[in-house]
């Protein structure tokens, strides 16, 4: 199993286990959720590069590139 896969369900289950609690510990989890989320972005950005100056294709929501 790849160290990615690891850590998707790990931060799914630290959400799952943090429900309800009222104690911060949802916050944090899904804290840490975007930033695993945001280091995958940067990553597809980096390969793919910067598309700003490019058309939408039919039915692309200029808000999902």
């Amino acid at each position: 199993m790849s160290s990615d896969t690891e850590k998707h369900q790990a931060l799914l289950a630290a959400l799952k286990t943090a429900q309800g609690k009222g104690d911060g510990s949802f916050e944090q989890a899904v804290t840490q959720a975007f930033a695993h989320v945001f280091e995958h972005l940067e990553r597809l950005n980096a390969v793919s590069g910067p598309d700003e100056g490019r058309a939408l294709h039919a039915g692309e929501s200029p808000t999902l590139r």
